[in-house]
């Protein structure tokens, strides 16, 4: 089992590179699953799902885990390469949902690093711009932060991804 974070900024290519490294990890006939975060709240939301769908061949199984990735995590094998996509979007569901934040991603760092399977992770990095101009817009910004250096901690390998480029942080 390999735990890889995948960090970047949108449009970055962290998850063209994740899917690209687990399927090189795959080699010839290992699992390959994405653990898609996204709800569809709008139409565009679901263009983007859609899109992203479609830049996965048919050797990609989908389970959808919005808000419950600990239980999506726990049933995976060690047969498994796994790709979550992404991080921040199951944050700001655990948000919306009014979880205990703190609690919420330990749990997810627990699960991750007990995780059977080759577990690539991918977040945005969302600390390196404009301070934000509202509360929750900053608690976003600070608990991602947080959520990154737990896993970044228990990882074996961490990559940042600049203009579809990984910058090795960790292991690799």
């Amino acid at each position: 089992m390999t735990l890889t974070l995948v960090l970047g900024a949108a449009r970055s290519g962290k998850t063209a590179w994740a899917q690209s490294h687990g399927e090189d990890r795959a080699g010839s006939g290992r699992p390959l699953t994405m653990i898609a975060t996204a709800h569809a709240f709008d139409d565009e939301m679901a263009d983007r799902i859609a899109r992203h769908r479609l830049d996965r061949d048919a050797r990609w199984q989908t389970v959808e885990a919005p808000l419950d990735l600990v239980a999506a995590l726990s049933a995976l094998t060690s047969d498994d390469i796994v790709v979550v996509d992404c991080l921040t979007l199951w944050l700001s569901n655990q948000m919306a949902a009014d979880a205990d934040i703190g609690a919420a991603c330990l749990a997810l760092t627990t699960a991750a690093r007990a995780c059977p399977a080759d577990l690539i992770l991918v977040s945005n990095e969302v600390g390196w711009g404009i301070v934000p101009d509202n509360a929750l817009a900053r608690r976003f910004r600070d608990d991602a932060g947080r959520l990154h250096q737990q896993l970044a901690r228990v990882a074996d390998q961490a990559v940042l991804i600049v203009a579809g480029l990984p910058l090795w942080l960790k292991g690799g």
